[in-house]
């Protein structure tokens, strides 16, 4: 979002959604992201664009520059890795470690980074202050809600302001925790972070499994991994999918979809010199239900001419005559560290 208001100062304050081709008339596509404006009218990732277009009529549409948010992303990550070891978790979300310093000194320190970002790229940015990385990334969710007339969005949550916080916020709020989850959480009668404190360690275990029933009693206390890992981040897999028009059961129109998004694909994992270990079709029909079947390649490869009838055999694996929605091909790559 910061990438578009930088381009076109007017859209600050308004509620701007970008997906698609920036028409909300257009069927089957999805928001992408979306302003606080927009999100404080329920707008959210991920929901048709028609959906949004209804609940909020008076929005601005732009469409989806992948290439515009990549230039900006690895600009903003160049200003943060002068500062101090850098963990970068995706386009416009990183942690930055910076060592044993007082509130004081950690807020002065976000001021001058935000400041750095704003002059050397022209782009906005919101920092989370905490000794952890699932509390940080809750206190920049806080900072960002703040008004752009507030002043730096920097937000400090640590143990001296958790319960009074967050105690009394639902589960969903807490990073990691998803529908699911919480929906599962919500039948045991945890409906907030303090039901969730109070819920036994052995009684979170039994229904979650020791894994995540361990990690929900550790993280609604407000624990969680302080570890800067500073190695570059690399996409484990490149994926991409096609919802079609109007749907498709003609299993060649199928099969010609799929080559067009194999070939993409593939293109893009040879031009970062990355290698193939594993393919997946995933197929969502006209009733929503969606599945995924996937083949290991032996040996691992970049090759088009062996990656694309695996591709389409597990197309010929799904049920045919379903009227299909969407169809999906997902590379997963062998780690670069394993081609050294």
């Amino acid at each position: 979002m910061s990438v578009e208001r930088r381009r076109s100062p007017e859209l600050i304050g308004l509620p701007v959604i970008v997906g698609g081709h920036g028409d909300p008339t257009q069927a089957r596509k999805v928001v992408t992201c979306a302003s606080y404006e927009a999100r404080q009218r329920g707008v959210r990732a991920g929901m048709p664009l028609r959906a949004a277009f209804r609940k909020v009529p008076e929005a601005v549409f732009l469409p989806l520059d992948t290439e515009a948010y990549d230039d900006a992303s690895a600009q903003v990550m160049a200003v943060l890795g002068g500062f101090g070891p850098l963990e970068v978790w995706g386009w416009d979300e990183a942690y930055l470690g910076v060592g044993a310093v007082d509130d004081r000194e950690a807020a002065r320190l976000a001021g001058d980074i935000i400041a750095t970002i704003r002059r050397q790229t022209g782009l906005t940015a919101s920092i989370g202050i905490s000794d952890n990385k699932q509390r940080a990334k809750m206190a920049t969710n806080i900072a960002k809600r703040r008004p752009v007339d507030y002043g730096p969005r920097i937000f400090t949550l640590d143990a001296n302001n958790w319960g009074e916080l967050m105690g009394e916020q639902p589960t969903r709020e807490l990073w990691s925790v998803g529908p699911k989850t919480a929906a599962k959480l919500s039948g045991m009668g945890v409906g907030t972070v303090n039901d969730l404190v109070a819920t036994p360690r052995d009684d979170l275990i039994a229904a979650f499994g020791p894994h995540q029933g361990n990690w929900l009693y550790v993280l609604c206390r407000g624990g969680g991994d302080s570890t800067i890992t500073v190695e570059p981040w690399e996409a484990k897999s490149h994926s991409h999918s096609c919802t079609f028009p109007t749907d498709l059961t003609d299993p060649a129109d199928l099969h010609a979809a799929l080559q067009g998004l194999v070939a993409e694909v593939v293109a893009q994992v040879v031009d970062e010199g990355r290698i193939v270990s594993r393919v997946a079709v995933t197929v969502r029909t006209a009733t929503f239900f969606t599945r995924t079947k996937s083949r290991m390649l032996a040996p691992a490869t970049v090759d088009l001419e062996r990656i694309e009838p695996v591709v389409h055999d597990l197309l010929d694996d799904f049920e045919s005559g379903r009227a299909v929605r969407l169809l999906g091909v997902r590379l997963d790559l062998v780690p670069t560290a394993d081609l050294r």
